[in-house]
């Protein structure tokens, strides 16, 4: 008798370490969910420069001097059955090359996102997106740097989408919109007479109704080495739907310590209604005129700071 009390005293304790430890794992995991709701806001900046100087240097070549800089900043609130997200990057660059020659823009931009997405199901969200884009100074056709061919607002992008944003983690996305409006603003008289970036001769406004889908992925491939990639396309219903504006940009970071990283960014742009000029038969006279792939790589090494 004595052995079976013993033994139902030792199973109750037992069934009590359990029913506490279940107990305490399930408010470890409330504690934790916690966490994640509210708001989460940060952001990293990247100052990066190079020069290179020459005298007397038989082979040849120019001294040249390039600084660049990246400011990128978010705020992100997420609920039990909302997520909305606000993402900023402002970019610029800048060289001068050889003594006389001014400097020449490299790097130019503004790109903000917002999205609001109300939960549809465990990895699906009823989602709407707001994405504005543009430059802060003028470009020019270098090394003519008389004829501009951009400047602030000119252009501008602003596009607003509804649909369903997929998210089977944190690190991917898919976004996609039947019902997308995009609008391109041109708010420079000359580029506007001359029809540039895809408006009517004169106009400064050029709207697109479409579909629209934006695909993000970021990894890390091994310590202190991270990948994103970001995919943006868009097809006009109402002109050359099969013509497909595309914008895709990636971003490789090495974290070397906790100030000094470099980064390899490329980006390749694609829009039909944009007309690039070329020389092909490098006489120095635009003979060409027409959409073309668009596509640009920096390679930087730098300061940067994450908060």
């Amino acid at each position: 008798m004595k052995r079976v009390i013993f033994t139902a005293a030792m199973i109750l304790a037992v069934l009590n370490g359990v029913s506490q430890t279940t107990e305490a794992e399930k408010q470890l995991l409330t504690q934790k969910e916690d966490t994640l709701m509210g708001w989460k806001k940060g952001g990293v900046i990247n100052i990066n420069t190079s020069q290179t100087s020459l005298t007397n240097w038989a082979s040849g070549g120019q001294s040249s001097v390039a600084i660049g800089g990246l400011l990128s900043l978010f705020a992100n609130n997420k609920q039990e059955k909302s997520l909305w997200e606000n993402y900023l990057d402002i970019a610029y660059g800048s060289m001068k090359q050889g003594k006389d020659a001014g400097w020449w823009k490299t790097d130019d931009k503004i790109d903000f996102t917002s999205k609001y997405g109300l939960k549809a199901a465990e990895k699906l969200y009823y989602a709407g997106l707001v994405n504005f884009k543009t430059q802060m100074t003028n470009g020019y056709n270098y090394p003519d740097d008389e004829v501009k061919i951009s400047g602030l607002f000119a252009p501008a992008y602003l596009l607003g989408a509804i649909g369903i944003d997929y998210r089977p983690g944190e690190n991917f996305t898919l976004f996609f919109a039947p019902v997308t409006l995009k609008m391109t603003f041109v708010n420079d008289d000359d580029l506007a007479d001359a029809g540039a970036f895809g408006v009517d001769p004169g106009d400064h406004l050029r709207s697109e109704f479409g579909g629209y889908l934006r695909a993000f992925l970021k990894k890390d491939l091994m310590e202190n080495i991270t990948f994103q990639t970001k995919l943006d396309l868009f097809s006009n219903y109402l002109d050359n739907p099969e013509c497909i504006d595309v914008s895709w940009e990636s971003l490789l970071s090495l974290k070397v310590n906790k100030f000094i990283s470099a980064t390899l960014s490329t980006h390749l742009l694609y829009d039909d209604d944009v007309d690039i000029a070329i020389d092909s038969n490098d006489d120095g006279t635009a003979d060409e005129f027409g959409p073309r792939i668009q596509f640009k790589e920096v390679l930087a090494i730098g300061f940067s700071m994450k908060f």
